[in-house]
């Protein structure tokens, strides 16, 4: 798909990105990221506790993994709907759902998306949820879509000291780049929603009641099992040491994957390289 969907002004910049070499780099790694990412996704869909016959909507759904996962859960009498501004994603989900699932996926940005009102019982995301410019609009938009029974139950990042599977690699790269740009409190990110009260800010003025965040400290295996050599490759494709290296020379890259690879190796165990990551399940009512 080139064609790039209709938004929020403020999402222009994350629609671009997450439909050009970003989103693309994210399908090329689907199935590893869908394993390492494992452990998040069963938590999450623990704590969903989505029942047969549920209609269910995905924000940010990726690659599938997680509509796929939902649609299991509420059989053929229920359904999933999986939206993302990612064309290149959505296309890899339509590929591995299976024909006869109740799952459907649509390209649009949920700040504006038109859902049905009253349509849904449960929204839930793993991870989409922490790049809108004007969270406060989109959640608001998003409740639109619940009944008034309904209920919502996404995963977030913690804070970026909770999170070395990411940070060890980015000081690693560090010693060779300059740092990135500091993000603002407010500014659209992965760490956007770590601050437990401005989450509880964002849910309270999108109409949202009952809010709770749990804390789940785990263990992701950034090499997939695949070694230390793989855990690299995974630091240098996503995250923020990767953003960090983005049109840096050859040379510049080399020696910063040396560097990574000196900074992950102490983790290494046998072929996987496990290291600590920390979220927010969050959830809270529609009413």
């Amino acid at each position: 798909m080139t064609d790039i969907p209709i938004g929020h002004d403020r999402n222009a910049d994350q629609i671009a990105y997450w439909n050009g070499p970003g989103g693309q780099r994210w399908t090329d790694r689907q199935q590893a990221q869908d394993i390492m990412l494992a452990p998040v996704s069963d938590i999450l869909i623990d704590r969903a506790k989505a029942c047969t016959g549920e209609r269910i909507v995905d924000i940010g759904c990726g690659c599938g993994a997680t509509s796929i996962a939902l649609a299991r859960k509420v059989g053929p009498t229920g359904h999933v709907f999986g939206i993302d501004i990612s064309g290149p994603m959505l296309d890899r989900a339509r590929q591995l759902a299976p024909p006869d699932m109740p799952i459907d996926f649509a390209r649009a940005d949920a700040t504006v998306y038109q859902f049905v009102s009253g349509s849904f019982d449960l929204l839930v995301s793993r991870f989409g949820v922490m790049f809108f410019a004007e969270p406060a609009l989109s959640f608001a938009n998003m409740r639109r879509a619940l009944r008034p029974s309904g209920r919502l139950t996404f995963a977030c990042w913690r804070a970026p000291r909770n999170n070395p599977w990411l940070m060890a690699p980015l000081q690693a790269v560090y010693k060779h780049v300059p740092k990135l740009p500091q993000l603002g409190p407010d500014d659209p990110g992965p760490f956007s929603f770590a601050s437990e009260q401005r989450v509880h800010g964002i849910l309270s003025a999108a109409g949202f009641s009952g809010i709770a965040m749990e804390p789940c400290n785990l263990s992701l295996d950034t090499s997939v099992g695949r070694g230390l050599d793989a855990a690299v490759e995974t630091a240098l494709e996503i995250g923020p040491a990767s953003r960090a290296l983005d049109g840096q020379p050859p040379d510049v890259v080399a020696a910063a994957r040396n560097s990574i690879r000196e900074a992950l190796a102490p983790f290494a165990s046998g072929q996987s390289v496990p290291l600590a990551a920390s979220i927010w399940i969050v959830r809270a009512s529609a009413s």
